[in-house]
């Protein structure tokens, strides 16, 4: 005797639950930069610095002329060891290898009439809690090389204005809270030699270029407080980070020079 053939039944088992999904949900894009990673060809520091001021036109409309920028080029951005990851934990080192044999005299020691308040390296993040990682990341530094923190996450100004009465060498903070701090002329800039400025982005992609309001602090302090200085020659800009390849920057340059 022939037994029936069983069809599949369209109806669900209730046991087994809703019936899941299975279209793929669409992710909202970052407007973060991209880039590349373990790239072989590591960004050169005259391109670093395209890169830069290509970032400070398209947020303010801001433009260097080549007859500003050709006695400084070869100069003003910091060209990092590419045998060290660009990490929290070896910030201090690069650092140290940024001044040389001298970092102990130029960050720590110097002139015994060094003036309160006034640090030779600013580090600059998108966030309180990333300014914290990386003044722990300077530890190997800021044993010897006093340091403050510039942030207002549970710190009030009149606290960092006590800080600043004493000498600084280095501080790590947010655009907004640093330009405060110079404003009411606490944190001076007389001795000021690099600002690094944290590439690294955050859990959501953004990064001190491309995180909204951050962004607009950050280049509202750079453009008041720094831009005329680094074009004398007499500041130094480090990129801490991710940043785009040397291939790519080539591949924006000749679109730009179209």
């Amino acid at each position: 005797m022939a037994t029936p053939e069983l069809k599949p039944s369209s109806k669900r088992n209730p046991s087994l639950g809703p019936k899941k999904d299975l279209k793929k949900r669409k992710t909202k894009k970052s407007k973060a930069l991209t880039f590349e990673k373990n790239d072989s060809e590591p960004a050169s520091a005259s391109e670093q610095l395209n890169f830069f001021l290509n970032q400070l036109e398209s947020a303010i409309g801001v433009r260097v002329s080549s007859l500003e920028l050709d006695p400084i080029k070869d100069k003003c951005v910091v060209e990092l060891s590419q045998n060290l990851e660009q990490n929290v934990s070896n910030l201090g080192e690069h650092i140290k290898m940024c001044y040389g044999s001298s970092w102990r005299e130029t960050l720590c020691e110097g002139d015994g009439n060094v003036e309160s308040g006034n640090p030779s390296v600013l580090v600059i993040s998108l966030s309180a809690l990333r300014s914290l990682e990386l003044l722990r990341g300077l530890h190997s530094l800021t044993k010897q090389c006093p340091a403050v923190k510039l942030f207002s996450k549970h710190l009030k100004v009149e606290e960092q204005i006590s800080l600043l009465k004493k000498r600084v060498n280095i501080g790590s903070g947010t655009p907004s809270r640093i330009k405060k701090l110079i404003d009411i002329e606490a944190l001076g800039l007389s001795r000021l030699d690099m600002i690094v400025l944290d590439m690294h982005p955050d859990v959501k992609g953004f990064s001190l270029f491309t995180l909204p309001q951050v962004r607009d602090e950050f280049w509202d302090l750079y453009t008041k407080c720094f831009h005329k200085r680094v074009l004398e020659g007499s500041l130094r800009i480090c990129l801490y980070g991710p940043k785009p390849s040397a291939s790519k920057l080539k591949k924006n340059k000749k679109k730009q020079t179209k």
